[in-house]
């Protein structure tokens, strides 16, 4: 394979599973960065911060920094703000909470207790959902608000070779209810890898998206005009015809 100026990383499934790093992928991640490429993480999960990330992947040998990590989190609070949706409702966990909040957001509700009319409601993972949760979130979209989703991931990948319920499955519950369609910020949609392009100054032709899931990280960089990469490390187990793909991270080493 080619040399790439930057490289966009999926977390679950292609760096790591569960907590276990994925064999090889601290050592290729190493020396891409020795053979001074760029190194973004970007993961669809908006259950966590950007600090949760950093200090997982520090923990397993990624190195990373801060500003090298997004999320569909991230995203979501960028769309907020910059359509003036500055008061939300939130489905999801912690993390999407605070980061919303870091980005200028005022949220309305703490879990399913809501406090106030939101512009938009905004839905990811959400281990703790409920009947009440999705019934308040429906009354906020029957009110007027608009619709956003972090991501529509049908599942994830564990360890062990297991998957769980990801915010596709809440996001499809709140859908059905109302009737609404949801923007969706998360990967296929381009909008995170088109913000990383932005950040970095890195032309589309020098950019590489790399991932396990062809309908989510592979449709992100196809959409977004980019190179890709699938690894076979986590959901997708067999490729697509003229996909380019390899069995590990290794794969994407330069020749």
């Amino acid at each position: 394979m080619r040399p790439y100026r930057l490289y966009i990383l999926d977390l679950d499934g292609t760096l790591y599973r569960g907590s276990e790093p994925v064999p090889g992928a601290v050592d290729t991640v190493r020396q891409l960065r020795e053979q001074g490429a760029l190194i973004r993480f970007l993961t669809n999960n908006s259950g966590q911060t950007r600090a949760f990330y950093c200090q997982k992947l520090e923990a397993m040998g990624f190195q990373p920094k801060p500003e090298e990590i997004y999320s569909s989190a991230i995203g979501a609070a960028s769309v907020c703000f910059k359509n003036g949706f500055k008061k939300v409702f939130y489905v999801g966990e912690k993390g999407l909470r605070e980061t919303l909040l870091v980005g200028g957001i005022e949220v309305v509700n703490e879990g399913e207790e809501e406090v106030g009319q939101a512009n938009a409601v905004v839905a990811g993972i959400c281990r703790a959902f409920t009947y009440r949760w999705m019934n308040a979130a429906l009354q906020q979209l029957l009110s007027g608000a608009g619709f956003i989703a972090t991501n529509t991931d049908a599942t994830y990948p564990v360890e062990n070779g297991r998957v769980e319920p990801g915010a596709g499955a809440i996001v499809a519950s709140i859908r059905a209810a109302s009737g609404q369609r949801p923007l969706v910020i998360g990967k296929p949609d381009p909008l995170l890898i088109d913000m990383i392009l932005k950040d970095t100054g890195v032309a589309k032709a020098d950019a590489l998206a790399v991932g396990d899931r062809y309908e989510t990280d592979i449709l992100s960089g196809i959409n977004a005009g980019i190179d890709t990469h699938l690894v076979l490390t986590g959901v997708t187990r067999e490729a697509p015809d003229g996909v380019s793909w390899s069995q590990d991270m290794a794969g994407v080493l330069p020749d």
